[in-house]
């Protein structure tokens, strides 16, 4: 992580915000018609690094895995027509640890639906699915906009 990297997430408000249940969206793109794909996640954010959970057949993973540069945002409008976010760049890792896998993606659903609708037959069953995988983003660039200075 760049200086400036760890600067923009010591203005006042960012890790707490990013500590909230918001939604994310995440961008890919296919390395060979460059054609940009930008979907909604869930996430957690652990301090160092981005954790998402997905499956093996998404087409984010299939252009991960072709091309490992992706972006995510995260962001709220409040009100006033002011806003806020936080933009991560780098490179993705798949993790394919099926046991790890289950423990983060529990952690990652937890923060959406609560302990106990984590825990819920629906979620269960993705976390134990074959196809289960986390993306694990370690940002090299962060860029932020809308907090007070710090």
């Amino acid at each position: 992580m760049s200086e400036n990297f760890a600067d923009n997430l010591l203005m006042a408000g960012v890790i707490s915000f990013l500590e909230e249940p918001r939604l994310a969206r995440l961008a890919t793109c296919n390395p060979t018609t460059l054609q940009p794909h930008v979907v909604p996640v869930w996430y957690l954010w652990d301090g160092q690094a981005v954790w998402i959970s997905s499956f093996r057949s998404t087409r984010k993973i299939k252009e991960i895995q072709q091309n490992a540069r992706i972006a995510l945002v995260v962001d709220s409008v409040t009100g006033n027509d002011e806003n806020m976010g936080v933009m991560f760049e780098g490179r993705a890792e798949l993790i394919q640890d099926a046991q790890f896998g289950i423990r983060q993606g529990t952690s990652i659903y937890s923060r959406y639906l609560g302990a106990e609708g984590a825990q819920a037959p629906t979620p269960q069953s993705w976390l134990h699915d074959a196809e289960h995988l986390l993306i694990k983003l370690t940002p090299e660039w962060a860029h932020v906009w809308g907090f007070p200075a710090g």
